[in-house]
């Protein structure tokens, strides 16, 4: 068998001001046929995961260009058309092939492009022809839209938030693509739409059980290959935004559209209970500091860069230092000028510094300190899974108490290692100011005494029912009570 992998996969805010270009994929992850890394980043794990199947099955794994870029803005036209194409000419040299593995995110949005994924796939299709098969493997805060179901023989989705299982999922996706290929099974695919949109964090209930009963499911029910929830993505403003399940079986359409929908409706009806209950900054700090022992964990959930924000809001830091609080670490705060500062003033050096909220209205304002330079770090990583996540050239800087890292690559706190990366030890500290929506969750919770997740600012459009969309469907919940009527 002659296998044809690749990965193009970024998150897209379209309310976000920050645009993306070719940089934004270099700066997170650009490697051309073969040069892919030994560890994964969250949507290249076929390629990865791909190199030990094929490897075990004496198959020929063919690969393409891989590239991720943090979530931010919309994506320029010329760089997603040159990302596509090169994968594409990748392909059409690689021809013939049995069948086409991706890593897609499933929320990428580029000027002039609503659904690139779509796009993409289809002129994967149109190259490969109609009896080859296409899968790929999709974050589910993604669109699903009909033009990528018609292009494609079967998704798989990650099951958890935090995406704790994305190698695991993509084992899955490999496993039926192998039994397709040798005409073992018949993968086709069935998709509900839940007519919703909403958060669905995995790490509380009720999503918790409901995603543990996608996995019984999965090994109980006859034919069913593969259940996953396709989440959607609120921060995205395009015309099939929203909440699907699909199921994936052995030839049993039916089957599986009965059991989507069933699962499709049981989800509606929990609507409106899955994320955990968020206070403002004013609360959230005057908890932290009533805490008997730390550290405590203040996530800054909206000022989420996995979201495509800036990540440099400075509302919650302002409460702290309006509060007189100390023995805090922040990690981080999205400032390159900054960064590029306290790289010339060097380690050590007290330096007037002015930092963050530089990106957009509602983030609060820019802190004016006399800071001390305590460490440098060049292309700063983080652990996150089975990968590692850059943060790119970082500044551990101090002043009255606090700790803050400012970093030059926009990147969310996935990890406690984001701090030790610079020195500082997390558990050390009473209260850690982090900016996650949830994915930071699986390893803080392990060293946090308390996790207070502060709703703050404005950054992110998180209010489905009043964003002013100008492309979404208006026929979903919450924009209307019952779209079922």
């Amino acid at each position: 068998m002659r296998v044809f992998t690749a990965a193009l996969a970024t998150e897209t805010n379209t309310f976000s001001p920050i645009a993306i270009d070719r940089r934004a994929f270099e700066a997170s992850l650009y490697a051309g046929p073969g040069q892919h890394p030994v560890t994964p980043t969250l949507c290249t794990a076929p390629i990865t995961v791909g190199r030990e199947v094929c490897g075990q099955l004496g198959w020929t794994l063919i690969e393409g260009s891989s590239s991720w870029a943090d979530p931010a803005g919309l994506v320029a036209r010329s760089t997603y058309e040159y990302l596509r194409d090169e994968i594409l000419e990748q392909l059409q040299a690689a021809l013939p092939v049995d069948g086409v593995v991706l890593g897609l995110h499933g929320a990428m949005v580029a000027q002039g492009y609503d659904d690139p994924e779509g796009d993409f796939l289809s002129r994967v299709r149109d190259i490969v022809g109609p009896d080859v098969l296409i899968c790929a493997e999709l974050d589910p805060h993604s669109h699903l839209t009909a033009k990528r179901v018609a292009a494609a023989n079967f998704f798989v989705v990650f099951k958890e938030f935090p995406h704790t299982d994305f190698v695991d999922r993509a084992r899955d996706l490999w496993s039926i693509a192998v039994r397709a290929l040798t005409k073992e099974i018949t993968p086709v695919m069935s998709v509900f739409d839940c007519r919703m949109i909403d958060v669905f964090p995995t790490s509380k209930q009720p999503m918790r059980g409901f995603v543990d009963q996608l996995y019984a499911l999965e090994k109980s029910e006859p034919d069913v290959l593969s259940l996953s929830v396709i989440h959607g993505f609120m921060a995205g403003d395009v015309p099939e935004m929203g909440t699907k399940i699909i199921a994936v079986t052995d030839n049993a359409a039916a089957q599986g559209a009965a059991l989507a929908e069933k699962l499709g409706r049981d989800l509606f009806s929990m609507r409106g209970t899955f994320m955990v209950a968020q206070v403002d900054e004013k609360t959230a700090v005057t908890a932290a500091v009533a805490a008997p022992k730390g550290p405590v964990v203040i996530a800054d959930v909206w000022d989420n860069p996995g979201g495509g924000t800036a990540g440099d809001a400075t509302v919650v830091l302002a409460e702290l230092i309006a509060q007189g609080v100390t023995d805090v670490a922040v990690g981080t705060i999205w400032d390159p000028i900054a960064v590029q500062i306290c790289m010339a003033a060097g380690e050590g050096a007290e330096i007037p510094l002015r930092f963050g909220a530089k990106s957009a209205p509602l983030t609060g304002s820019p802190i004016d300190k006399i800071v001390t330079v305590r460490k440098l770090v060049a292309n700063a990583e983080m652990k996150f899974g089975e990968s590692f996540a850059p943060f790119g050239d970082a500044a551990w800087i101090s002043f009255d108490g606090i700790d803050v890292i400012l970093n030059s690559t926009r990147a969310q706190s996935f990890d406690p290692s984001l701090f030790s990366a610079l020195g500082i030890d997390p558990t050390s500290r009473k209260i850690l100011l982090i900016k996650s929506t949830n994915h930071f969750y699986d390893s803080f919770s392990k060293i946090a005494s308390e996790i207070i997740y502060c709703a703050a600012g404005k950054p992110y459009p998180n209010t489905p029912a009043t964003t002013p969309y100008r492309k979404a469907r208006r026929d979903i919940w919450p924009m209307v009570e019952n779209p079922w009527a």
